[in-house]
């Protein structure tokens, strides 16, 4: 065990009665003003939730709040890895309680905010305790056509094929390799989650599920507003340093669109177009999951009613 994992788990081990709010959402529906708003209100600590903000190499490309925001309030776990290394869902938990745990030692609140689901379900709910997977299966079912693939789930996990869709590739592929390689499938591994934390703390959670053009039309002015104040810099800098095309911090939106504009294969404004294309898409797919997937009572609210959630938030934190 590294020093740094080491050193999570002593910490989380004082996070118990740690109250800790959630805010969670699509891009671009307001997270972060909404958080800077509790955490000032509250004295919290602001804690990254979201997948893309955890890497220090795109703070303008990834929307993470400004250097004078993370003076101005504690923010934890922002810009905090390097492009060059792949920041997984276990490690971002694992880091995350030792943030919730320090914080509470502290006496302070602890204000989760970032759009990454499947953070915040690792965190609560903890991990499926997976065995590592087989190298060659692996590599067997990756070079599958996703339909093939799709039919051999059918044949030998029913189960996960009719909850899944049979375009979804990724999660296919997880589901085929991990019944060939243990056996069992991935179902059953889910029901055995150890780890997450979320009946050790008092969670305070709010979804932000503004009106879809509202939303969308943040979404447009973000990107442009990004292209002209500095993302290009970014993506040049990051380009230079000739990493892995298969990061995720390659792979990050804005990125490849501006990688293309570099290299001369795209005008000005149809790299705004593609990358504002591509957020919109992403947008919709957090809404949609986020209006579905949390538990039923957490609080849903449109930027009608963000004041008075927040005001909510802080009253509970502070009792």
């Amino acid at each position: 065990m590294s020093m740094r994992e080491n050193s999570n788990e002593n910490a989380a081990e004082n996070f118990a009665g740690a109250k800790v709010a959630l805010i969670a959402g699509p891009t671009a529906s307001g997270k972060s003003s909404l958080a800077m708003r509790i955490a000032e209100q509250a004295s919290g600590v602001i804690i990254n939730a979201d997948s893309a903000q955890v890497y220090h190499d795109l703070r303008i490309v990834t929307a993470r709040p400004s250097e004078a925001d993370e003076a101005a309030l504690p923010h934890q776990l922002f810009g905090y890895i390097d492009g060059e290394e792949a920041c997984s869902a276990a490690r971002w938990a694992s880091d995350a309680k030792a943030a919730i745990a320090a914080a509470h030692q502290d006496g302070k609140p602890a204000i989760l905010v970032g759009g990454t689901g499947l953070y915040h379900r690792t965190l609560l709910e903890g991990l499926a305790p997976i065995p590592e997977i087989d190298t060659d299966i692996r590599a067997e079912i990756r070079a599958l056509p996703v339909a093939d693939a799709y039919s051999a789930l059918e044949r030998e996990d029913p189960a996960s094929a009719t909850r899944l869709n049979a375009a979804d590739s990724s999660r296919i592929a997880r589901a085929l390799e991990v019944i060939r390689s243990t056996g069992r499938p991935i179902g059953d591994w889910r029901r055995e989650k150890t780890g997450g934390i979320a009946g050790d703390i008092v969670l305070a959670p709010l979804i932000l599920l503004p009106d879809r053009e509202w939303l969308y039309e943040r979404c447009d002015r973000r990107f442009a507003d990004m292209f002209e104040n500095g993302a290009v810099d970014e993506v040049k800098a990051l380009l230079h340093r000739q990493l892995d095309p298969t990061l995720p911090i390659m792979r990050a939106i804005g990125v490849p669109e501006i990688k293309a504009f570099l290299k001369g294969g795209m005008e000005r404004d149809d790299t705004v177009a593609a990358a504002t294309q591509a957020t919109r898409r992403y947008a919709k797919r957090q809404y949609t999951w986020f209006a579905n997937q949390p538990p039923p009572e957490w609080p849903r609210t449109n930027e009608s009613e963000y004041i008075d959630n927040c005001s909510d938030i802080v009253t509970k934190l502070l009792i």
